[in-house]
């Protein structure tokens, strides 16, 4: 009798004990607690350069942490436990110009917490300063195109030719007014022009642009940047207003570039006439080296009076033509003449094309006309 009621006792005494643990204390809720994570801070902007930061994260569960994009920032660690952690965050260098954004997300159950993160691209350099408006001594300026305007170049200044069948030379492209297809082969853009040879639906299209202004003598200029796609060949060059044969009337070529055939960096100057042509061999030319050609830009010239002709690059003559006074089988060159642009595929002087390298692109930054005083 005495054993069972020490029996009862102690099985009292332990539902006390269990009763106490468990409700005791109606504070605490039976249920389990609702998880949270809270981040600091919830948003990082850094510089272009390589940075650290810390995300201090509070927690009472375990959570996980991914990113977005992470060729250029990573964490760690990449998760944790109830309490507080500090998550190192580690962005790369941006060797871009463009601002660039990124995302953290810390995630527990079902939700989640994002930090955005974005980083600054680096600063533009300055725009290297416009050429020197250089004019020549004893001459005044008479027309000029900087081409500083995004766009198409002026129909009042400007006019194309068009089509095929080779232009004596057997040229590859045809050439058309501007655009093919919607896609603009002459157009203005970061202050410069530029002239395109490109492959549409299986032909090679390009641009052949002449100004509507003519004139008889005078110092004439380009500042341009050719290409060195192999077929390309740009020219800057001058036919005459009332053209009605050839090489009768005569024609001035202030630039030929043509890797093909010339070499790579080498530009040439020619005229030609009744006497002097290049079906002949007579023409009268002359090759320049030219360093970089066609990845910075240089100045071709030509000065044009009644008595000759001289040609330069960057400021240094290369060539001179003189008149000899004999007349128009020599020197036709006592009309006016129009400025041409364009950039012809292949051909005589094109020679052996690439297709790989299209487009190919020539740049002029201007073209300057000045007249005597």
């Amino acid at each position: 009798m005495k054993c069972l009621f020490t029996k009862g006792l102690l099985s009292l005494w332990a539902a006390t004990l269990f009763s106490s643990a468990c409700g005791c204390r109606p504070s605490e809720n039976p249920v389990q607690e609702t998880a949270v994570v809270s981040v600091s801070p919830t948003s990082l902007s850094v510089a272009d350069g390589a940075a650290e930061e810390t995300i201090t994260v509070t927690s009472n569960c375990d959570w996980g942490v991914s990113v977005t994009d992470k060729e250029w920032c990573s964490v760690s660690p990449s998760g944790g436990i109830s309490g507080t952690t500090p998550v190192t965050v580690r962005i790369a260098e941006n060797s871009t110009y463009e601002k660039r954004s990124n995302a953290i997300t810390f995630r527990y159950g079902t939700r989640s917490v994002e930090v955005s993160v974005t980083q600054e691209g680096k600063e533009l350099p300055p725009p290297a300063p416009a050429p020197e408006f250089v004019v020549p001594e004893g001459y005044v300026l008479d027309w000029n195109e900087e081409f500083n305007e995004d766009g198409k170049p002026s129909l009042a200044d400007w006019w194309y030719e068009t089509g095929g069948g080779g232009w004596g030379n057997n040229e590859q492209q045809v050439y058309v007014a501007s655009a093919k297809d919607g896609v603009d082969l002459a157009f203005m853009e970061g202050g410069s022009l530029k002239i395109q040879a490109r492959k549409i639906g299986g032909t090679v299209y390009s641009i052949r642009m002449n100004t509507k202004r003519s004139w008889q003598y005078g110092w004439f200029e380009a500042r341009i940047k050719v290409s060195d796609t192999p077929g390309s060949w740009p020219a800057f060059w001058m036919m005459p207003q009332d053209f009605k044969t050839w090489p009768g009337d005569g024609e001035i070529d202030i630039m030929e570039y043509a890797i093909s055939t010339q070499g790579k960096d080498k530009s040439s100057s020619s005229i030609h006439c009744n006497a002097y042509n290049w079906p002949k061999g007579t023409q009268k030319t002359h090759v320049s080296n030219v360093k970089n050609a066609a990845s910075e830009f240089h100045v071709y010239a030509l000065e044009w009076t009644e008595s000759e002709m001289k040609f330069y690059v960057d400021g240094q003559l290369h060539l001179t033509f003189k008149n000899d006074g004999k007349g128009y089988d020599t020197w036709p060159f006592n009309a006016p003449f129009y400025l041409k642009f364009n950039m012809a595929w292949g051909g005589n002087m094109g020679g052996t094309t690439d297709e790989s390298g299209l487009p190919a692109t020539y740049e002029v930054d201007y073209v300057r006309v000045f007249k005597k005083k």
